[in-house]
């Protein structure tokens, strides 16, 4: 016989070539250098096994030659070489077991059999979808295989530290930013086929707005934001009232010299200047036009996919601030078109994530400049669930300019935060973002920790200072640190790119600081290193039997995120990068882990007896607490975070009729230092004529079961909750407590 029968049972000419390979790379391995002799050894062993072959009755299977090989090879006086190829069979069958297991994963990706949901915002039934998760797939194990370090790959595996967006780690893309849209816009930018001329109207801005966030987001795995569009859109709000003004001297007043006016960038749309007979006009026009260009935002945000197709770009906008009257402006716009809704039945904006920006003396009380805008704001998170509410006098943001909005407290809409920067930025914001996460899944350590504990009590190895909670805290102590050595192994790779990975980011200065002849590290390092955790009630509840809603867990909270407080600002010193903690937003990884815990562990009380792990430090969300209540449970928290948290509570659809309620509520949260706080109200839009209250599965006024049934998934809305969720997100949903519940309560 001249042919051997291989692993997936074919049949092929047997190859005495490809044994010398095999023999040759074994001498390699161990002599570091092919000798003569060795190629002699690897020609005879190969010769005397295709004799053996060509006379056999019938075929050989490949194993069967290899088994040949090695008893060949251990008959002969180089027995280290003979261990060698035994050395190099096997890694060679992990391999084929490796890429077998890959490719069954990819099918799975391809034909959608097994949908996931990982992402709310990505459509894994889709062509693009389906393309995405495979591709996806294949990056996962090449930067688990051949990038990542044996100690980050077996935390990850371990699920002990989990690294976010590895298909993105394989090709060194960051992680967020926030965009310096005030440079961009009055300079212009450029693109890979043209180059953008500057704005000159407000209507062109917001388009330009909506291009550039879906530009940016092809440059990068996370979200992009405006960090104070009312104040950015100053300029252009200008430019077309006076633009419109001229008009109306032209052609209402027929005004010869209508066209030698001269537009002064200083001069505010109600300056005494412009209050002539064409004021009104002007005013009119200048308001409908920035109405018609919120409103072209919104559509573009909500419709114009990115990310192959599949995605629409992760996009926030912070405002609330500006008192100028343009700003104003340009806040009651966005908040009237949140309101107002998009397409034919005015569903709520999935995109952008608004963002109501809290000041002292500026909106948060009545007399303040921009009470009314806080109202109207208050009046769309009843309805649209945004805007959320951020806390520009959060004490962590201590410092910041109260002349320079770009250094204001705002977010990626996730939660992801930008705080002092420690190479020289200090407070600014706008061309910053997180570069990188890891995430401590502490609920496996706190397992570790009490097999331990019950390990060496076993063995009568235990000493007097042992418990499950010191054993818990070296344990938690030696992950820190070995996320710290991930989240610097992924900087440092990618701060290994080219500038020309991210062309359009690097090229028009979008990440503050970039010196070319420096490189990316340039720009890199003003960025985020964010050290995430999840499962903080759960791990208590393995540790000390409740979780942070009674003081013993509280206590024990503290002492755990101090010591990620302490950890993060010692790095951040010693490196010269900001490390910062992160309360994880964990979309999909409170499934992901949950799931792989129980595998491990099985389902224990008040553990892992859901499909999900309690997101970060917050209050579980069966818990039955009053919103103030919960408030005050995580405000003793959040100051530990120095790279972005939230806080929530649930209420019913009743809100829309309570807006003195939901003030209180904000006010009391900022009151508390809480940086960033949102309100859930059920969001159920019947698709047929539009009506939009609580009433889950059919519409009460024409009967239509098309509903959409829209929930906040992490800081982001996203579709019908019911298919875009992933598992644990939607018991986890199901699961929330309303606190509307106690609010009424405190109300009578």
């Amino acid at each position: 016989m001249t042919s051997i029968i291989k692993r997936d049972g074919r049949v092929e000419r047997f190859n005495r070539q490809k044994i010398i390979n095999a023999i040759k790379k074994a001498f390699l391995a161990v002599d570091g250098t092919l000798t003569k002799a060795g190629v002699n050894k690897a020609r005879r062993i190969a010769k005397e096994i295709e004799e053996m072959v060509i006379q056999a009755e019938e075929n050989f299977t490949v194993e069967k030659i290899q088994d040949i090989v090695e008893e060949k090879l251990m008959e002969t006086n180089r027995k280290d070489v003979a261990k060698a190829y035994i050395i190099y069979r096997e890694q060679r069958s992990v391999t084929r077991a490796r890429n077998s297991q890959l490719m069954k994963d990819v099918g799975v990706k391809i034909m959608a059999s097994d949908v996931q949901n990982q992402n709310a915002n990505v459509d894994e039934l889709s062509f693009g979808g389906r393309m995405g998760e495979a591709r996806g797939e294949i990056m996962k194990r090449y930067a688990l295989d051949y990038i990542i370090s044996d100690m980050a790959r077996e935390n990850h595996l371990n699920n002990e530290v989990y690294i976010h967006d590895l298909d993105s780690y394989a090709v060194g893309m960051h992680n967020c930013l926030t965009i310096p849209f005030d440079d961009l816009l009055a300079n212009g930018f450029n693109t890979r086929q043209t180059d953008v001329r500057p704005a000159n109207s407000v209507n062109t801005a917001f388009q330009l707005v909506a291009v550039i966030f879906q530009l940016q987001s092809l440059q990068q795995f996370g979200g992009v934001s405006a960090g104070h569009i009312d104040w950015t859109m100053v300029p252009y709000v200008r430019k077309s009232f006076f633009k419109h003004w001229r008009d109306g001297h032209k052609y209402i007043l027929h005004d010869a010299e209508a066209d030698n006016l001269c537009f002064n960038p200083d001069l505010s749309i109600e300056d005494d200047y412009y209050k002539d007979d064409a004021y009104t006009y002007a005013r009119e026009m200048t308001e409908r036009e920035l109405t018609q260009a919120v409103e072209g935002m919104y559509h573009n945000l909500n419709t114009l996919q990115s990310r192959s197709g599949n995605q629409l770009p992760f996009t926030s906008i912070n405002y609330g601030t500006c008192t100028l009257p343009e700003g104003r402006m340009v806040t009651k716009a966005l908040l009237e078109g949140s309101i107002k809704g998009v397409g034919k039945v005015r569903k709520t904006a999935i995109f952008p994530c608004g963002i109501f920006q809290c000041m002292k003396d500026v909106n948060r009380v009545e007399g303040d400049p921009n009470y009314d805008l806080y109202q109207l704001a208050l009046k769309s998170t009843s309805q649209r669930l945004y805007p959320n509410y951020a806390n520009v006098d959060w004490s962590n943001n201590a410092g910041y300019d109260k002349n320079d909005p770009r250094t204001y407290f705002g977010t990626m809409g996730c939660r992801t935060a930008n705080l002092w920067d420690i190479n020289g930025l200090g407070q600014l914001k706008d061309g910053r973002g997180n570069i990188c996460p890891v995430t401590i899944i502490m609920p496996t350590l706190a397992m570790q920790a009490k097999e331990e504990y019950e390990y060496r009590k076993e063995k009568g190895v235990l000493n007097s200072k042992d418990t499950v909670v010191s054993i818990f805290k070296q344990l938690l102590d030696k992950k820190i640190e070995e996320a710290r050595d991930m989240l610097i192994e992924r900087f440092e790779f990618i701060c290994s790119q080219s500038p020309d990975s991210a062309k359009f980011m690097y090229e028009n200065g979008l990440m503050a600081g970039y010196v070319p002849e420096e490189g990316i590290r340039s720009a890199l390092k003003h960025g985020t290193l964010a050290l995430g955790q999840l499962g903080l009630a759960e791990t208590l509840q393995i540790l000390v039997g409740c979780d942070h809603t009674e003081r013993k867990g509280m206590e024990l909270a503290k002492e755990i995120e101090q010591m990620f407080k302490d950890r993060c600002k010692e790095y951040k010193e010693e490196y010269k990068l900001n490390f910062g903690v992160y309360y994880t937003p964990a979309e999909n990884l409170c499934y992901t882990a949950m799931k792989k815990f129980k595998a491990k562990y099985g389902s224990i009380p008040n553990v892992s007896d859901k499909e999900f792990f309690t997101n970060s430090t917050h209050v579980p969300v069966w818990k039955k607490v009053s919103p103030f209540e919960k408030i005050d449970i995580e405000g003793e928290l959040t100051g530990y975070s120095s790279a972005g948290c939230i806080t929530y509570v649930e209420l019913d659809s009743g809100a829309k009729n309570n807006l003195k309620a939901l003030e209180t509520l904000v006010n009391y949260a900022m009151d508390k230092d809480i940086p960033y706080f949102a309100i859930n109200v059920p969001n159920d839009t019947c698709l047929s004529c539009g009506y939009c209250d609580e009433f889950n599965n059919s519409c009460p006024v024409c009967g239509s079961e098309n509903i959409q049934q829209l929930r906040r998934v992490t800081g982001y809305l996203t579709g019908n909750y019911k298919t875009a969720f992933n598992k644990g997100k939607q018991q986890e949903t199901e699961m929330r407590y309303k606190h509307s519940r106690q609010l009424k309560e405190w109300q009578r």
